[in-house]
């Protein structure tokens, strides 16, 4: 980054993730030796049915975390929405960003519609 300190100070930086009761569910592999397949030191565990996850979205500045908002399903435009109106401002002012900051997202579709950009711009938060 070729941004000051100064500038990292003032920026809300949010995303969201998903967490597996059980780790990623993304296929693994292991390497082994010839005749050793079922060697317990090269079998990994597994869980029938998924064992569970929950998505949540957060955020945080350089003095502290927000509050994270659970995410049922997938992540629509107006749930994205409904996430910032309840928590992003009030976030700000509880990690002392009153008038410059800047709000960091990625560019997911939700995130770019045009209802959350009218919002943020309405409400002059500066992305």
């Amino acid at each position: 980054m070729d941004k000051d300190k100064t500038f990292r100070r003032n920026v809300l930086w949010s995303d969201e993730t998903k967490i597996e009761l059980f780790g990623h569910n993304a296929q693994q592999y292991v390497w082994r030796r010839k005749g050793e397949a079922f060697n317990p030191k090269n079998t990994m565990p597994t869980v029938k049915h998924g064992g569970g996850s929950i998505m949540l979205w957060g955020c945080f500045a350089a003095n502290g975390t927000g509050a994270l908002q659970r995410v049922n399903g997938i992540m629509k435009k107006e749930d994205y929405l409904q996430i910032l109106q309840d928590d992003l401002k009030s976030s700000a002012r509880r990690f002392g960003l009153w008038c410059s900051w800047v709000f960091q997202q990625d560019n997911d579709p939700e995130r770019t519609s045009k209802v959350v950009i009218e919002w943020l711009n309405q409400d002059r938060i500066r992305v």
